[in-house]
């Protein structure tokens, strides 16, 4: 990666900061820190950031909310950090619109490690592809990426946005969950499948009735077919 990756990392425990900010500090990315959720928000607002690093059990406002917010208006990558490895809360932090989810404790270069995949397919995104896509009432420029339902914008985050495209790319090609972890997320070795199955449902929410677009071939995985 060429351009320096701007981080903000939201932890409330001082030597857990310190431990990340030494990991990235090794691979040349910029680390902003907040101490508490209000704090967070308040950074995010003045400054442009690549990746969220973003602790759920906050001070002030927690990292749920904090989420939340930021989901309203932006699609940076966010990961969540917490100690909580309970099915709904990553289910859960997935529906807010994170992009991805470390239970403590973690290594920090599996942190860097998970950073790393986020930049790499948010700088992937369009290459070697067109910049426009319609399939059936969907349209998809891969430049604004903006998507659009029988000409009416819809707001995707940016894994939601991810999945459709690669999905969309890949028409009548029938996908596992293990598999689309891996394409869309970039790993399969700490991928939970059942993430597969929360986004596709929320990217469904979304295309209203167009959300038969996505078939779920059961016991395999999905695929994305025009209906005749």
């Amino acid at each position: 990666m060429d351009k320096i990756i701007k981080i903000l990392l939201v932890e409330d425990e001082a030597k857990m900061r310190e431990l990340i900010r030494i990991a990235f500090r090794k691979e040349n990315f910029e680390t902003y820190e907040a101490v508490d959720g209000k704090q967070a928000l308040n950074i995010f607002k003045n400054f442009h950031f690549d990746v969220i690093i973003l602790d759920i059990m906050l001070p002030e406002i927690d990292g749920w909310t904090v989420c939340r917010e930021i989901r309203k208006n932006s699609d940076v990558p966010i990961i969540l950090l917490t100690a909580r490895g309970e099915e709904f809360d990553k289910l859960f932090g997935f529906e807010l619109g994170a992009d991805d989810y470390i239970v403590k404790p973690f290594s920090p270069r599996e942190l860097v490690a998970r950073v790393k995949v986020l930049m790499r397919r948010t700088e992937n995104k369009s290459k070697d592809l067109s910049s426009q896509f319609d399939i059936g009432d969907i349209n998809i420029n891969t430049l604004s990426r903006e998507v659009k339902v029988e000409g009416s914008l819809i707001i995707l985050t940016n894994k939601e946005y991810e999945l459709l495209l690669f999905l969309t790319t890949n028409q009548n090609i029938v996908f596992t969950r293990e598999q689309l972890l891996l394409k869309v997320w970039g790993y399969e070795q700490y991928g939970d499948p059942r993430t597969v199955d929360t986004h596709v449902k929320r990217i469904r929410e979304k295309l209203g009735n167009k959300s038969n677009y996505i078939i779920t071939i059961w016991g395999v995985g999905y695929k994305l077919e025009v209906p005749k």
